[in-house]
């Protein structure tokens, strides 16, 4: 079984370079769409705060169709057994991709492929299709109750839940911070990048103690140089409160940053120049055409709120992005270093 999946990937890696050649090939440019989709769970349990961030990034072209699709999930832990948490410095913030055979699918539970393997092969199934085809795609309950593809040849590749994969995906293809861009040929990255806020303590008699687990997210699209053709980034701040037997007592979450829009308030309590969601829009635009080391090399100070902003010497950036860029710089160049 596991020579016949690892068949059917390598199949599924054959039509892809394929694709990618033919792209290469040709003589004209073709104007896409980048897109990100990030769909929230919370799957804690009892002496365990968990957050599974499933994250989607999707090319399409001009009929809305997909043409490149990258999966991943920030999936974080933090044990707060009796309401203590645990060693918050031992906690794994690698995401699902990150982490590779390292996941233990394979050894531990007996998968035909790897979680990485599995969600490679997914995304390389809904290329050609558009949103609606993604969210029709037909499944069935197998027997641990996961809802997996009833079609038999992508089951054969994947056999993990794809209902949030679906959901992703879905967004990520009407996501409407999307960008457009032109290219004869790109590759596209995914980059995740995971902390415990600091605000996280253990719960007490008198207060619930909290589990903080923020993500941030990098889609790119970038030319053969690894230049920058079209970028998002969004973050997500979930907040688990549990009480001293580590029972969740709530769990508070609306939606990602950018998505948020006004409600994440930086201009009315910050006294930003501009909302998040507009603040990182503008760093967005003004890293396009630069590669990991022009992104990387934007130079930072720290502000009197202890943040990484940048400098006077990005006079451009400085005048629409005050917020911290540090995290927004190494999710992005985690993303071109991912990017195929």
């Amino acid at each position: 079984m596991r020579k016949k999946i690892l068949s059917v990937l390598l199949a599924a890696t054959m039509l892809a370079s394929v694709a990618s050649l033919a792209g290469c090939g040709s003589s004209a440019s073709t104007t896409n769409k980048l897109g990100m989709g990030i769909v929230v769970s919370d799957s804690t349990s009892t002496g365990n705060a968990q957050v599974d961030a499933t994250v989607a990034a999707v090319v399409t072209d001009a009929d809305g169709k997909i043409v490149s699709c990258s999966l991943d999930v920030a999936q974080t832990k933090l044990s707060d057994e009796e309401g203590t948490l645990g060693d918050v410095a031992s906690v794994d913030l690698r995401s699902k991709q990150e982490k590779g055979s390292d996941y233990g699918m394979v050894a531990y539970g007996g998968a035909i492929a790897e979680w990485n393997e599995q969600a490679d092969f997914f995304a390389q199934q809904v290329v050609g299709k558009t949103a609606d085809e993604v969210a029709s795609l037909a499944t069935t309950v197998n027997e641990e109750g996961h809802n997996v593809a009833a079609d038999e040849a992508i089951l054969a590749g994947c056999t993990m839940d794809i209902s949030a994969f679906q959901e992703a995906i879905v967004k990520a293809c009407n996501d409407e911070y999307a960008k457009e861009f032109s290219a004869k040929s790109f590759k596209l990255g995914l980059g995740v990048i995971t902390e415990v806020d600091a605000s996280s303590v253990s719960a007490t008699a008198d207060a619930d103690g909290a589990a903080n687990m923020y993500s941030h997210f990098a889609a790119v699209a970038v030319d053969e140089n690894g230049k920058i053709l079209a970028d998002l980034i969004d973050a997500i701040q979930p907040k688990i409160s549990f009480n001293t037997a580590g029972e969740e007592t709530a769990f508070d979450f609306t939606d990602t940053k950018k998505y948020l829009k006004e409600n994440y308030n930086m201009v009315t309590y910050g006294g930003s120049v501009g909302e998040w969601y507009e603040e990182t829009t503008a760093f967005e635009n003004y890293i396009v055409g630069k590669d990991s080391a022009g992104v990387t090399g934007i130079a930072t100070t720290v502000n009197e709120e202890g943040n990484a902003v940048a400098t006077d010497a990005d006079a451009d950036l400085v005048a629409s992005c005050t917020i911290a860029i540090d995290t927004f710089q190494e999710a992005v160049a985690k993303a071109i270093a991912n990017a195929k």
